[in-house]
């Protein structure tokens, strides 16, 4: 398919981010990209909203350096599309017009550790992200998606599912997937969490989580981490989601240690960490190579995404702020091309 860029008919629509606040979202008109050499250009189909987003648009999302933003940014970096044009290549394309592809957060991780200059190219911040209607992207940045996933559902992939997948399986050899017989313990009902209690259960895990195995109530069981030790007849978790910040962060070491009590409530974590010698990991996503493995699994098991709420492209605006707010089960999308 050839783009003509001349043509006036042929526009895109993008969402511009003034860096000082949800409120100044706005829709902006732009002519059509064309694609360059080994690029592609993508109709985009659903865009998954992640609280990473709302933190750049409120220009809170400082805890990495490459992360530094332009003023105005397209926000965004969880998108499903189609490919409507191929740019020219030396060489065979791995895409082609019709394909059906998914966004990979940080495009230049391909394998192995991220680092700093691979998180320098990463979607919605610091480089512009795909709330827009089309965008240009590198043929490696983009992966082929299973036919029976919905737009939705696949859209919500690239960094909830991705992050959970990698939390699970991030220390094991590549193509070695665990889980059977250990115990998943999943903090809250968002995007990551939800994603995380399928994976589990699909392996085979014990997931204490809602919808899981055992559900907890943090509000009604506020010593939910003892709660924990006795439906694990004092076992503990093999692997815990921390995603409660601070405030958790005593009651998620207390869940796999059994030692003495430590009074008082310090955040020592190097004391927490050696009661029970555990292993403290944070997860910043994942390489293309571990996506596409988590692909093969989803596709294997079945698993489809929980998607809570979807909004209109217009709405975009909104559907932020809903998600700011909190209170949902899985993914909140925008459906920007009905």
């Amino acid at each position: 398919m050839n783009v003509d860029k001349d043509d006036p008919s042929m526009k895109r629509h993008i969402s511009v981010v003034q860096s000082d606040g949800l409120d100044n979202l706005t829709m902006a008109e732009g002519e059509m990209p064309v694609p360059p050499e080994d690029e592609v250009l993508v109709e985009v189909l659903t865009v998954s909203l992640n609280y990473r987003d709302t933190e750049v648009v409120m220009s809170l999302y400082t805890h990495h350096q490459s992360a530094n933003s332009p003023t105005a940014l397209v926000p965004c970096s969880d998108m499903c599309g189609v490919v409507l044009a191929v740019g020219p290549s030396s060489s065979p394309s791995p895409l082609k017009v019709g394909d059906r592809v998914v966004s990979t957060f940080a495009p230049k991780h391909l394998t192995g550790q991220v680092n700093a200059e691979m998180l320098g190219f990463g979607l919605g911040g610091p480089n512009p992200g795909v709330l827009t209607t089309h965008r240009v992207f590198p043929t490696y940045g983009l992966l082929k998606v299973p036919e029976y996933l919905t737009d939705e559902e696949v859209c919500t992939l690239p960094i909830a599912s991705m992050t959970a997948w990698m939390s699970i399986n991030g220390m094991r050899p590549m193509g070695q997937t665990g889980g059977k017989g250990e115990v998943v313990l999943l903090q809250g009902t968002g995007g990551v969490s939800i994603a995380g209690l399928q994976i589990a259960n699909a392996a085979g895990a014990i997931a204490k989580a809602l919808g899981a195995t055992h559900t907890i109530n943090y509000t009604t069981t506020p010593k939910w981490e003892q709660e924990v030790l006795k439906l694990t007849f004092d076992y503990g978790a093999d692997i815990i989601f921390k995603l409660g910040g601070a405030r958790t962060l005593r009651k998620s070491f207390d869940c796999v240690a059994f030692g003495e009590d430590d009074p008082g409530d310090r955040l020592n974590t190097n004391v927490l960490a050696l009661r029970r010698n555990v292993t403290l990991g944070g997860i910043l996503n994942g390489p293309k190579d571990r996506f596409e493995e988590m692909l093969g699994f989803y596709e294997e098991h079945g698993i489809r995404p929980a998607v809570d709420k979807v909004f209109p492209f217009e709405e975009s605006k909104i559907a932020l702020k809903n998600l700011f707010g909190g209170g949902h089960f899985g993914k909140v999308i925008v459906r920007v091309k009905e």
